[in-house]
């Protein structure tokens, strides 16, 4: 089922009703700066699970990302010193955080030392975030490279081919895919992990200089 929630003015009405069905546990596929990707409220476990489900892959082994409306946000599910902070602060576009999880994350989270980090930057994701007061766990749409990328961009094609797994669908037009620069921020010097679409200046004075 395809959603359309306007961000500039929403219904607040279907907004609410949104929030408690994410409360309740339900997936979504929402709108990232980084293409579309499954959500769910990062706080409720079962949720968890059901993506790991989704995407085939064990919530022990492989990392989930959960994306924050704000640094403050950040702050209460993460631990971060002052250089963290001021690096984020400078490159919140089109970037994953690897930063110390606090013990504010659900169990499922326990087995982990760390956890991705995004700060929503879709319009969408800033208000479903805001207002359900949680983060919301991100993950990306399990597209084999042998389908169509249409199926990862296009609201209408996510719909057809990925609808039925889950609550609905936010249509917020055709995104393109634009996978985020993952930088490593536990130890420092912070790490590129990988490069994506996240740029970096020429002078990065807290990252390892082989970026």
């Amino acid at each position: 089922m395809l959603i359309k929630l306007y961000a500039d003015n929403p219904d607040y009405r279907l907004l609410s009703q949104l929030i408690d069905r994410l409360r309740d546990g339900e997936i979504f596929i929402y709108p990232t700066a980084s293409g579309y990707a499954y959500c769910c409220d990062a706080l409720n476990a079962r949720a968890i699970e059901e993506i790991c489900r989704l995407k085939g892959i064990d919530v022990k082994k492989k990392a989930l990302s959960i994306a924050c409306n704000s640094l403050s946000q950040v702050s209460e599910y993460c631990k971060m010193n002052d250089r963290a902070f001021k690096f984020i602060k400078d490159h919140e576009v089109n970037y994953t955080f690897i930063l110390p999880a606090s013990g504010a994350l659900p169990k499922i989270f326990k087995h982990r030392r760390e956890v991705g980090v995004r700060l929503a930057q879709h319009p969408i994701g800033q208000l479903l975030s805001e207002h359900l007061g949680n983060p919301l766990i991100t993950a990306s749409l399990p597209i084999e490279d042998s389908e169509e990328p249409e199926y990862a961009t296009n609201p209408e094609l996510i719909d057809e081919r990925f609808g039925s797994q889950v609550a609905g669908v936010f249509d917020a037009g055709d995104i393109p895919l634009a996978p985020s620069t993952v930088v490593d921020c536990t130890e420092e010097p912070f790490e590129v992990l990988r490069m994506g679409h996240g740029r970096l200046a020429d002078e990065e004075p807290l990252l390892k200089k082989e970026y």
